[in-house]
């Protein structure tokens, strides 16, 4: 039996220096973000920076407490974990403040928490431990129903808390589905219902919805007669018929419960709507702040938009913009290349786990960071409707860091230990 080494060796130190560098880079530009002369030392405790910088110093200790713990008790208490998380959600509910619409937080005096960011780490564990102990692959419907339970389970409690935003995240975990054995067919119907409620929503009146599902219909006429005509086949295309045509008449209801907010800037983004001064501000700002960087950028504490206040929002949801204006295409650039390099390193890493367990939350904590992404830098582009969620290790807040934090040194952790018993 080989030697045990130190709790520090086999660390992946790539995965660690990236995050590093993003957590500092987003620390400089939350900075730039909301820079006061009045308070100038970015030390200032009193500004967002400076709450950043503890909370930050916090994250750092997470960490290095997560690789002292021993990796098993991350799969032997995953349901456990996620259990607690739930419960957090549900007391959120009776208890939480109201921020900005939604009823997420816990508020402990100058202090507040947002539950619904942590529990996506524990729904990776818990999804990882289902996957993993039993060496399940989702290609029969059970292991589907219950893998679809654990996933929307915490994201049916966040819609109920009124976080659109925060709910959506965990389609991220169809891609660990889909390296599990879901059938690649999930991603077409996705883009075709997708395409439908986009095309539903253009086609505002009855008769243009109609003629669309006669041109449906007509489609589905000319597959059958590409196919073996039997009754069958026949049956099935009726089902499908009926099950679009239902679709499309139920999407203006589902838009229909959106916030009014959320309609528009979905309106906006299709050009359904034009409203510059409104929903459309925070993107046409953005694109502009983002613009005027040129390649190089106007340089640091420089950006006009960043000064004045243009884009609200700027140092959380829409700090990608600030490091467009003061740093330009080479400094976005950066920015991006730091997380396609985190990404695929994850992906690597995970790949060359042993434990089903690690490699599952492996994908886990890479399909997370992917989703939050390209949402974040899509939608501050103006290419995504705006749903409000923080660029990973770089927005402001300390829910968001500590839960990002967990997330990714649970899996450094696993790792590790894989490369201490070789």
């Amino acid at each position: 039996m080989r030697e045990r080494r130190g709790v520090f060796h086999g660390i992946d130190w790539v995965m660690i220096v990236i995050y590093l560098l993003l957590v500092f880079m987003g620390w400089i530009n939350i900075y730039a973000a909301v820079y006061d002369q009045d308070h100038a030392s970015i030390f200032d405790l009193s500004q967002r920076y400076g709450k950043q910088l503890m909370w930050i110093v916090a994250s750092l200790l997470l960490g290095f407490v997560i690789i002292l713990i021993d990796p098993k008790f991350f799969n032997q208490f995953a349901f456990l974990i996620y259990g607690i998380s739930l419960l957090t959600l549900l007391f959120v509910l009776g208890f939480g403040k109201e921020v900005a619409g939604s009823k997420s937080w816990f508020q402990i005096g100058s202090f507040a928490i947002q539950p619904a960011e942590f529990v996506k780490f524990s729904t990776a564990l818990a999804l990882a431990h289902y996957l993993g102990n039993l060496g399940i692959k989702v290609d029969n419907l059970k292991a589907t129903f219950y893998s679809a339970l654990i996933i929307l389970t915490p994201a049916a409690l966040i819609l109920l808390q009124n976080d659109t935003g925060s709910a959506l995240v965990y389609v991220a975990f169809i891609f660990v589905l889909y390296r599990q054995g879901l059938s690649g067919n999930i991603f077409i119907i996705g883009f075709v219902f997708a395409a439908l409620a986009i095309l539903s929503l253009l086609l505002e009146s009855a008769q243009a919805k109609l003629i669309m599902l006669a041109l449906i219909f007509l489609m589905l006429g000319v597959a059958y007669l590409a196919m073996k005509h039997n009754i069958k086949n026949l049956i099935k295309l009726i089902g499908i018929f009926i099950i679009i045509s239902a679709y499309v008449f139920s999407v203006d209801f589902a838009f229909s419960k959106l916030q009014p907010h959320q309609q528009v800037r979905i309106k906006v983004l299709l050009n359904m709507k034009d409203d510059p001064r409104g929903a459309g501000y925070n993107v046409n700002q953005s694109k502009i702040a983002i613009g005027s960087g040129g390649i190089t950028g106007k340089g640091f504490l420089k950006g006009t938009q960043t000064k004045f206040n243009f884009v609200p929002e700027q140092s959380t949801d829409f700090i990608f913009c600030t490091v467009g204006e003061e740093w330009g295409f080479l400094g976005t650039s950066t920015v991006v290349g730091l997380f396609v390099v985190l990404l695929l390193r994850i992906v690597y890493v995970a790949e060359r786990q042993r434990s089903h367990f690690s490699k599952i939350y492996g994908y886990g904590v890479a399909s997370i960071l992917f989703f939050h992404f390209t949402i974040n830098v899509g939608m501050v582009l103006g290419i995504l409707p705006v749903i409000g969620i923080p660029l990973p290790f770089f927005s402001y807040g300390g829910s968001s860091l500590w839960a990002f934090t967990i997330l990714l040194f649970i899996f450094i952790r696993q790792d590790a230990e894989r490369m201490q018993l070789l």
